[in-house]
């Protein structure tokens, strides 16, 4: 596929799931102000994290673009467009949809796909920093890979204690300790999802570790990334600016 037409795909992706984030907005905050517990069918703290969900993912979905247009970081193509779609099937679909009540493991899917995204960004990052040196660190792949694995573990453990937070002030559901059918959990059923997803984390993080530690010692993609030069990086963010600006 040429790269104006994986840019203008791209481009297209991320109009559509930032309407699928506005839209709603405007939807929940009315459904909100007149919540009424005794018809509605689900609880109060469901429409509220949807709301924060989408505010959260108009925000969010920039992060790309910020990195590559003020930071000339390169990020390649096809892990910008599997980033949007996370975020579309973890807030619109997930939430909005309730696909995280009514598809079996839809939050262990998502949780796979992030920790899997995350170990290729560390493996991104390390590249970041060698450009960012004037002389170039000699890192063993191993460690490049323990390293990515490490990062990706930590961003989910994280996220957890993120989820926490915002239930614990917030009165929302993130850690889905309550059911749709509003039925509180406790014990051991209410920690079972927070550990099932570090559980899901490690081990996307250790597959995104070891794709990218085979395709070291086979000098594929990822040895090709890490040794690409920084002003190949440059021109090629200048020329998607060029064609974003002639979209």
């Amino acid at each position: 596929m040429r790269e104006e037409t994986k840019y203008r795909f791209q481009r297209i992706l991320y109009y559509v799931v930032l309407v699928s984030f506005l839209v709603p907005i405007v939807y929940l905050i009315v459904l909100i102000a007149i919540y009424d517990p005794e018809t509605a069918t689900r609880p109060r703290s469901d429409y509220s994290l949807m709301l924060v969900q989408c505010v959260l993912g108009v925000l969010v979905i920039h992060i790309p673009a910020l990195f590559i247009h003020r930071w000339q970081i390169d990020i390649p193509v096809v892990l910008h467009i599997m980033y949007i779609v996370f975020l579309y099937c973890a807030i619109f679909l997930g939430e909005i949809a309730s696909f995280y009540y009514y598809v079996p493991h839809w939050d262990d899917i998502l949780h796979a796909m992030s920790s899997v995204m995350t170990g290729f960004f560390a493996y991104m990052l390390i590249a970041i920093l060698n450009h960012g040196v004037k002389i170039r660190m000699a890192l063993s792949p191993f460690f490049v890979a323990l390293f990515a694995f490490c990062f990706s573990v930590t961003i989910g453990a994280v996220w957890e204690i993120y989820e926490f937070v915002a239930d614990y002030a917030l009165g929302l559901n993130m850690q889905k300790f309550i059911t749709s059918s509003g039925e509180v959990l406790i014990g051991q059923a209410a920690l079972a999802d927070t550990m099932k997803d570090l559980i899901v984390d490690s081990v996307g993080a250790l597959a995104a570790s070891l794709i990218g530690l085979f395709s070291l010692h086979r000098k594929g993609w990822v040895h090709a990334y890490l040794r690409k030069d920084v002003r190949t990086v440059k021109q090629r963010n200048g020329a998607i600016a060029e064609l974003s600006e002639n979209l």
